[in-house]
């Protein structure tokens, strides 16, 4: 007998065992997500623990059926635990009730992945474990498999419990999917809406009563001037970092007693000594168009996944005009904007001229070539070079100026240049140190131009893309200050702040008149009490009352509150949970700042097209880089209906070009029926009108255009309304006219 053949014996002999189906099992349902959690780096106590109460758990309920009912399940289970590997990959969080049915949409791996896995080895394995499970089953159908004893039964409950008691005892603050396996959350969830309901059911006819809004709205300067007379700078310059969380600033980590303490970014703490730090500096949401309209107009952005109100606010032409870019401009500075990517992605095109800004840049702006390639635009090294020229001929004029900065280098994908990816143990890293040396070159420019003795420097960032194990890291942010009166100001600011304070603190620094319609606080300012302050960031709701209460509410409405002098804190302590009325007490109050501008997301018609002539690229490369339109991140109610107009033209005549347009929600493809590609001619442009329905509500809803070709095209029209089905006809006429522009 040949060696092969021995082994293929001895294989067989193992599988024929009673045992053999018992092991089998387990190696598939624990040994396989066990080798995940280590492999992925998602290692975590409680991780483990829910990996074995959901094993043990399909176990007990599975050893003994027949393959037939104990195949599905496990296929189902299977498809769950790879597909959860991949979201988490591609979006970095663990499914939510919400989009579970992602997880079974072929599109999803194709889309997210690129045509493949991005763990092909997991896939191979549940593959196999699965091939081996049914080998047992088959080579032993004869003998009947031995009992599981009594007490196994009770494995699975013991291990959820234990669980639980160790999430409500001590919750941890880390990442869900290090915490839970999928089937566990989604149990967890909807033993969480059982109760919600039943704690509904006894309050009976409670009326929730409205929640008490000034503490989040009211524009508050009655604190202490930490300046005699107004602000000497002539000028204000915010350079917007994108990405980076407060953690990074040395002298914020110090303050705040961090954890944390690797140095990503020298230069930028090296800085910060120099200036006016605040380390509890809140972050409001995600996304960067939120974070600039809270900067920028002194109001929360939406706290959930609505329609920006930076898009709402091109419906409008008076809340506009509150906005620091436009208050600047009337008493007679020179506003500008520029950003190292091109524009029309989120309509910044369209936002920031109506928010004020007299010039508005992109890409288009820059003639300095790169340091190295990266599909947003501008490396951070290039991006700077040229602020710094561009700050030089601001210098040249007889007006005073607002420059606003922003940065895309730190966006995913991560690029950084090969000596930096050496260095480093991740892209992200190496990415961050990059824009780290090209802000400190930056800033040394600054000084040396003599910039820094007359103007007012904002350094911030839009969000933070987080940092693992560093508690409410999504939504600390920092903000340094150089002002040329720098002696009088503290090197550390006390006092909770956040984005929504930003556009009166810079008003209030130049003593100039700050609009009732801001909301917020001057950070040039002592308060003798706290303040109440939001933040959605990471799926969690989160609010501080100002009077030493932090609560922390999920997707569930289940609330921990803790007590906590600040919002950004190393550590806090757990004080108790709720539900209920208390619980939607805190969702009403983000409702209510959710609709400041517009009551409803229902008629409003949406202009994202324009008279700019655009050059396409040779090739498309990426749905989000590439987008011609910022029609991204709408609202779209349940039971609405939703209609669009698309008018496209090639302009130059020798040129055919090739357009695609796609939809998205929460990031995944969704059909409409439109063709894949459109070819558009001088004399035959591209007119589309087509609708459809929204059965469920739809939230993080985006259109991209797409083109390619050697040409150059005008996007005209591209008008979206969404309205309830039964709305009167007569809109479909006024939709080319009140199409918002910018």
């Amino acid at each position: 007998m040949s060696g092969r053949a021995f082994f293929v014996n001895v294989i067989l002999h193992w599988l024929r065992q009673p045992y053999a189906r018992l092991i089998a099992l387990v190696g598939l349902v624990l040994i396989v997500p066990f080798c995940l959690r280590a492999a992925l780096g998602w290692s975590n106590p409680l991780g483990y623990l829910s990996d074995m109460g959901i094993a043990s758990l399909l176990v007990v309920l599975l050893y003994r059926r027949p393959w037939w009912l104990a195949l599905p399940v496990l296929l189902a289970w299977g498809g769950m635990t790879l597909a959860t590997a991949e979201l988490v990959s591609a979006v970095g969080r663990l499914p939510t009730p919400s989009d579970v049915h992602y997880l079974i949409d072929p599109q999803f791996l194709e889309n997210s992945t690129g045509s493949g896995f991005a763990h092909p080895w997991l896939a191979a394995a549940l593959g196999l474990g699965l091939v081996i499970w049914l080998m047992t089953l088959w080579l032993g159908r004869s003998a009947s498999p031995a009992s599981l004893p009594r007490s196994a039964y009770a494995v699975p409950l013991v291990l959820l419990i234990a669980h639980w008691g160790a999430q409500h005892l001590s919750p941890s603050e880390e990442d869900q999917w290090r915490l839970f396996n999928l089937p566990h959350q989604l149990l967890s969830a909807s033993v969480g809406n059982v109760q919600i309901r039943a704690e509904e059911w006894l309050e009976g006819d409670a009326v929730d009563v409205p929640p008490q809004m000034a503490g989040l709205t009211q524009l508050d300067l009655d604190g202490q001037k930490l300046l005699t007379a107004r602000g000497s700078a002539r000028n204000v310059l915010i350079i917007t970092l994108e990405g980076i969380p407060g953690a990074y600033v040395g002298v914020n980590r110090q303050a705040l007693n961090s954890s944390y303490q690797e140095n990503l970014m020298p230069n930028l703490s090296r800085w910060a000594e120099r200036g006016m730090n605040t380390p509890d500096y809140v972050l409001h949401s995600h996304q960067t168009i939120r974070g600039l309209y809270a900067m920028l107009c002194g109001d929360y952005d939406k706290l959930d996944n609505g329609t920006p109100k930076g898009v709402e606010m091109l419906t409008q032409n008076k809340r506009n005009k509150a906005c620091l870019p436009a208050q600047l401009r009337k008493k007679g500075f020179a506003t500008h904007y520029l950003q190292g990517a091109g524009l029309r992605f989120m309509a910044k095109d369209k936002i920031m001229p109506h928010i004020g800004f007299d010039a508005t840049h992109g890409l288009e702006w820059f003639t300095n070539n790169n340091y190295l390639e990266f599909p947003w635009g501008k490396d951070d090294k290039a991006f700077f070079e040229g602020a710094l020229d561009y700050v030089g001929q601001l210098k040249k004029q007889k007006k005073p100026w607002m420059l606003t900065l922003l940065t895309v280098g730190t966006h995913q994908p991560y690029s950084a240049p090969e000596d930096y990816l050496q260095r480093y143990d991740s892209p992200k890293q190496a990415a961050v140190a990059y824009l780290d040396d090209a802000l400190g070159q930056f800033l040394d420019g600054l000084e040396r131009k003599g910039v820094l003795k007359d103007t007012l420097v904002v350094i911030t960032s839009d969000e933070s893309h987080g940092l693992e194990r560093v508690r409410l890291a999504s939504s600390w942010g920092f903000n340094l200050m150089l002002a040329p009166e720098q002696s009088q100001l503290p090197k550390v600011k006390s006092g909770v702040y956040g984005h929504v304070d930003l556009s009166a603190s810079i008003l209030d620094y130049f003593a100039l008149p700050v609009p009732s319609a801001l909301s917020g606080r001057s950070l040039f300012r002592d308060y003798e009490t706290g303040r109440e302050i939001m933040s959605f960031t990471n799926g969690k709701l989160r609010y501080h009352d100002g009077k030493g209460t932090f609560t922390e509410c999920d997707f569930q409405q289940r609330c921990r509150y803790y007590a906590s002098e600040g919002f950004i804190a190393d550590r806090a302590t757990l004080t108790g949970r709720y539900g209920g009325q208390r619980a939607r007490q805190i969702t009403a109050r983000a409702t209510a700042l959710d609709h400041s501008l517009l009551r409803t997301p229902l008629n409003q018609h949406l202009q994202f097209g324009s008279s700019a002539i655009i050059p396409l690229p040779a090739q498309i490369r990426d749905d989000w880089a590439d987008n011609l339109i910022g029609a991204q991140y709408l609202e779209m109610p349940e039971g609405s209906h939703t209609r669009v107009r698309l008018a496209v033209r090639s302009v130059d005549p020798q040129q055919d070009v090739y357009v695609r347009l796609k939809a998205k929600e929460l990031e995944q493809d969704v059909q409409l029926g439109l063709p894949d590609e459109m070819v558009i001619t001088a004399d035959r442009p591209l007119e589309m009108d087509f609708n459809f329905d929204n059965p469920k509500l739809r939230k993080a809803f985006s259109f991209h255009l797409l083109g390619y070709g050697s040409g150059s095209i005008e996007i005209s029209d591209f008008s979206v309304i969404t309205e309830l089905p039964q709305a009167p006809e007569e809109r479909e006429e006024s939709l080319v006219d009140s199409g918002v522009s910018g």
